[in-house]
């Protein structure tokens, strides 16, 4: 019996290695339509609830994943090689002199720190950033079709995934070495966490791309496409969207547009980074806590933001899914081992 054992795990070794192999290219897209799958779980049941058609559920909530998360990346990266094309360096150059003849005085309690700025501002080379600029425009432009083909394949896995989670999730529990309990625990805090996450970052971004995308157009910019970058920027922890109201910002200063700069700096701070970010951002937590997760979980904001950190880090802009998700896998195998090491004393 033993032998029989050790010949079957020999053969599932070496066809589970075959197997990574063999679909190695995919596994980052299988991985993160997997987990927009589980995070978008409820949604899917809700939308079955509906239509009592599991393909019609499938459909739907990937055409809302579609529209939601992918369609704006489809607009930004058209809209990119007209920028690149348009690109003009003497933008650059008129906001080095603005802030060169700019006379400002610090405050006295960090007065110290103005030679330094000067000597910045004195350092910053022209050439270099436009070339700089230019360059990541064009390679963004250059990898733009494999982004497409990634995004196409994960919006394909996904709607399998829709169709036949349950399916899955009850063929592994059928597997796995474990109870049942077990293994639901496993599941609910992952899909309970992904659903927090997901939700409140994509909600989130929406609703503060929105926000910029207001005071945009008011200042006669393209204000769909800046409130994208404002979205996309608003994930990135620490700085957020000053990444995109600062060298806005410094673009009207450097027009003479001295007002404007100050109406798009105290609308982006008091307004976005404030009101909605401080005070209406948890409110949404909240809200999708109660509303779309079937069992409410308390996460760990820190513990989320510094996973997000880590996953932009680490896998770049796929890490924001991947960061909570490993993070919070890793969670529950040591809230499952202190399960099983309870049993095991009782």
């Amino acid at each position: 019996m033993n032998e029989h054992r050790f010949f079957l795990t020999a053969i599932f070794l070496a066809v589970l290695y075959s197997i990574v192999k063999l679909y190695e290219p995919f596994l980052m897209i299988i991985t993160i339509a997997s987990l927009l799958a589980v995070a978008t779980y409820n949604i899917t049941l809700k939308l079955y609830a509906i239509f009592k058609n599991r393909y019609i559920a499938a459909i739907l909530s990937t055409l809302l994943l579609t529209v939601l998360l992918f369609g704006p990346i489809v607009y930004t990266l058209t809209s990119i090689g007209s920028l690149a094309n348009n690109f003009d360096p003497a933008i650059v150059e008129k906001v080095q002199i603005y802030l060169k003849n700019f006379d400002f005085q610090l405050p006295t309690s960090i007065a110290f720190l103005q030679p330094n700025i000067t000597d910045f501002i004195d350092s910053i080379n022209v050439a270099q950033i436009s070339k700089t600029a230019i360059t990541y425009l064009g390679s963004i432009g250059k990898n733009s079709a494999g982004f497409l083909k990634d995004m196409f394949l994960i919006v394909i896995f996904f709607f399998f995934a829709s169709l036949n989670g349950k399916a899955i999730i009850e063929y592994t529990k059928s597997v796995m070495p474990m109870d049942a309990e077990e293994i639901n625990l496993v599941f609910a805090e992952v899909a309970n966490v992904m659903s927090v996450v997901f939700y409140s970052i994509l909600i989130s971004a929406i609703f503060q791309g929105a926000l910029f995308a207001l005071i945009s157009i008011y200042m006669g910019y393209d204000g769909l496409l800046l409130g994208i970058f404002y979205g996309f920027a608003s994930l990135i922890p620490i700085v957020g969207g000053a990444l995109m109201w600062i060298p806005l910002c410094a673009y009207e200063l450097a027009h003479g547009n001295t007002l404007s700069a100050i109406t798009i700096a105290t609308y982006s701070i008091v307004v976005i980074s404030i009101i909605a970010d401080t005070f209406v951002k948890p409110l949404i937590i909240k809200y999708i806590n109660d509303k779309f997760v079937k069992t409410p979980t308390r996460a760990n904001e820190l513990l989320i933001f510094f996973a997000i950190f880590a996953g932009l880090t680490t896998f770049g802009f796929w890490g924001m899914i991947l960061g909570p998700a490993i993070t919070t896998l890793f969670i529950s195998i040591l809230k499952l081992y202190k399960l099983l090491k309870e049993k095991r004393y009782m």
